[in-house]
């Protein structure tokens, strides 16, 4: 069974009728085939304008936050990648370190990455401290 269909009454000027009419001419394609086609694209040009202007700007100012979280990333990347260089460069002709000394670093690390859980769970951050003036502990 076909989908049941409404009648519409509508005017057209005379150019813009002569224009349906010539789309029309075919034996597949009928007037209101070229009319349901054309107020669907509209309706659908029409909602895709409304998308676009409620999240438009959400949706640039995304885009724009995840630019600097990606320049942010890159920054620290590369600073690590140089502090390994430097690291490996200064160390590079030290004795093997004794158990002592072994045992000193691994204190000091653990020390490093309980100071590094404690800033991120109280949501301080040290490079934001330093670019606003205000000191780290």
């Amino acid at each position: 069974m076909k989908p049941a269909r409404i009648r519409h009454q509508f005017l057209l000027d005379s150019e813009l009728s002569e224009k349906l009419d010539q789309l029309s001419r075919s034996p597949s394609t009928t007037k209101s085939q070229v009319v349901a086609k054309a107020v669907r694209a509209f309706i659908d040009q029409r909602g895709e304008n409304e998308l676009d202007r409620r999240y438009g700007k959400r949706l640039d100012r995304l885009s724009r936050d995840l630019d600097h979280v990606r320049r942010d990333a890159e920054m620290i990347l590369e600073s690590l990648a140089l502090f390994i260089r430097f690291s490996i460069t200064l160390h590079a002709h030290t004795p093997v370190p004794d158990k002592a000394t072994q045992a000193i670093a691994q204190e000091r690390f653990q020390k490093f990455v309980e100071q590094v859980g404690r800033q991120l769970a109280s949501g301080k951050r040290s490079l934001r401290d330093e670019n606003t003036g205000g000191g780290g502990e």
